[in-house]
């Protein structure tokens, strides 16, 4: 009963925190780990989760949604960016911090050093978003970065996995963690994919014989990471990777456009709300479980040598500056490194500025991911002794958290305000276009579903009128590129047959906007969008 009042409460916290947010104009997970502090001060009972209940909890449903989310174009048109911050940082950030760690704190043993090096790897867009709420973020830089979250993601926390393995073991090959490395990612990628593609077929197999129930649909999305990630836990391999292989997935599979309108629609309002939730939830457990991390750090310091607490600020702040160097030494040589391979290509090598360099370095800010992480070292070993240092390493991960997310908001907005990136290839010319398409695709099929519908009716002038009136609006379009549907005043009888050609034409219109996307003929941020605004209209006019 007490762990159930206190999830609820948590839920709360989370809701009061983005009140508080919105109203003190501070960063959100800053203020919701203030709130968590709050409940364990208080007379409130607490909780201590599982590690692993935690990380199935938390991780899955947000991986999963990073990757359904993300824009496979942009994504892939700044591939090579994405793949050197991705993994080529985190691996570099893994070796050097993981030994500098160790230096700087010989108490905590090499593997946890690199278990922790590797926690604090990913990064999280979602708190650089909230921080630069009044300084918005160019858009080829927020989709680089997302890209980046995406992967860092992945990669951080298959490389803390095999540090936590080894602490346990007490034995590492490099040898062999390389062969596990491929097929626990290997396995994962695969196993994720596969549970996707095969729910998403049989899910529309039952659409087609027995109709489409949109709470089914989508309580399933909600089920398909959870349950990618035990299938390739049971299997040994990388839950992780199995829950971004689904997302990805399940963004491949949307393009069929067989869901219906009003089940995406409400799938990603329900979608948005795990988010918020998740999100919210784990930085105020982080704020909850503070001050008893706080304590136990401090024995920890004091067995290293080290009487004094303000050691751990010293730790905390060490890591940072690490980081800090890390990060803006890779964010530099792969800059150069992408305008080297222009130049190779014979495309023009746009200048670019330092201050790009210093706002894609400082918006490396720790998040969800790297609380959601470090809270699932084991709690023992696997002769039942505790896991040495794990409260330091909480302690010093969500310290890293903190003083990342406060020197973002102090100096990101400035290095954002009127920063110019090289040009974006995508143009507004290609959505115009796949517009024009759409409304020519939606011509044609109400003047198919017109004659369909009139034959044998005693009145036919009722449909030619009815479709006359809305295939106006596309030609409106055409001409003109308005897209604002006309509200028209019908009687009863004309306002049902005028509600099934829109129906036809939406349908249309939509079905040409998902060809396009599979031809990559329009970007996939543009179809998501034009998508979304022919889901609502066709969900106003549906039955």
């Amino acid at each position: 009963m007490e762990a159930v009042i206190t999830v609820l409460l948590l839920l709360v916290a989370v809701v009061i925190g983005g009140t508080l947010a919105r109203w003190t104009h501070l960063p959100l997970p800053l203020v919701q780990i203030a709130l968590g502090a709050l409940i364990d001060l208080s007379v409130v009972p607490t909780v201590i989760l599982d590690p692993e209940i935690f990380f199935l909890l938390f991780l899955p449903p947000l991986l999963f949604l990073d990757g359904w989310r993300i824009p496979r174009d942009e994504l892939l048109r700044d591939g090579a960016t994405v793949l050197e911050l991705a993994l080529g940082l985190v691996i570099l950030t893994v070796v050097s911090l993981g030994f500098l760690i160790h230096w700087l704190i010989p108490s905590m043993p090499l593997p946890v050093a690199f278990a922790l090096a590797a926690i604090v790897s990913p990064t999280d867009p979602i708190a650089v978003s909230a921080i630069a709420a009044r300084s918005p973020i160019p858009r080829r830089m927020r989709h680089i970065l997302e890209g980046e979250a995406l992967l860092n993601d992945a990669s951080g926390l298959v490389c803390m996995r095999f540090a936590v393995a080894a602490m346990l073991s007490g034995t590492f090959s490099i040898g062999s963690a390389f062969f596990t490395f491929l097929w626990v990612a290997a396995g994962g990628l695969a196993i994720g994919f596969c549970v996707t593609w095969l729910v998403s077929r049989a899910i529309q197999w039952i659409a087609r014989r027995l109709g489409e129930d949109t709470s089914a649909q989508i309580l399933v999305s909600l089920l398909i990471p959870f349950g990618a990630y035990i299938a390739a836990e049971r299997l040994a391999c990388s839950g992780i990777l199995a829950a971004v292989a689904a997302g990805l997935t399940m963004s491949f599979t949307e393009r069929s456009g067989r869901v219906l309108a009003v089940t995406r629609v409400r799938r990603a309002a329900v979608w948005d709300m795990v988010q918020v939730a998740a999100n919210g939830a784990v930085f105020v457990l982080l704020g909850e479980q503070m001050p008893g991390i706080l304590e136990k750090s401090i024995e920890t310091v004091r067995q290293s040598g080290h009487r004094e607490a303000w050691w751990l600020a010293v730790y905390v702040l060490g890591i940072v500056a690490i980081l800090a160097v890390l990060r803006f030494a890779w964010v530099w040589t792969s800059l150069r490194l992408t305008l080297y391979r222009a130049r190779r290509r014979g495309d023009p090598a746009p200048r670019v500025s330092l201050r790009v360099v210093l706002a894609m370095s400082l918006a490396g800010v720790r998040g969800a991911i790297t609380l959601a992480g470090v809270m699932t070292l084991p709690l023992t070993l696997l002769d039942g002794t505790a896991f040495p240092a794990r409260d330091l390493a909480i302690f010093l991960a969500a310290g890293v958290i903190l003083v990342s997310l406060i020197l973002a908001t102090i100096g990101l907005p400035p290095l954002l305000r009127n920063l110019e990136l090289p040009p974006d290839p995508t143009s507004q010319g290609e959505v115009d276009r796949a517009r024009l398409l759409a409304a020519r695709r939606a011509i044609l099929a109400i003047e198919a579903a017109q004659h369909e519908m009139g034959r044998g009716e005693p009145d036919p002038d009722l449909y030619t009128d009815a479709s006359a009136r809305i295939m106006a609006i596309y030609r409106q379009r055409i001409d003109s590129q308005d897209q604002g549907p006309e509200a028209l005043a019908l009687d009863r009888r004309i306002d049902t047959i005028e509600r099934r050609l829109r129906l036809a034409g939406l349908r249309a219109e939509r079905a040409e906007i998902f060809r396009l996307a599979r031809r990559r003929e329009i970007n996939d941020a543009a179809a998501r969008r034009i998508i979304r605004e022919i889901d609502l209209l066709e969900a106003r006019y549906a039955p």
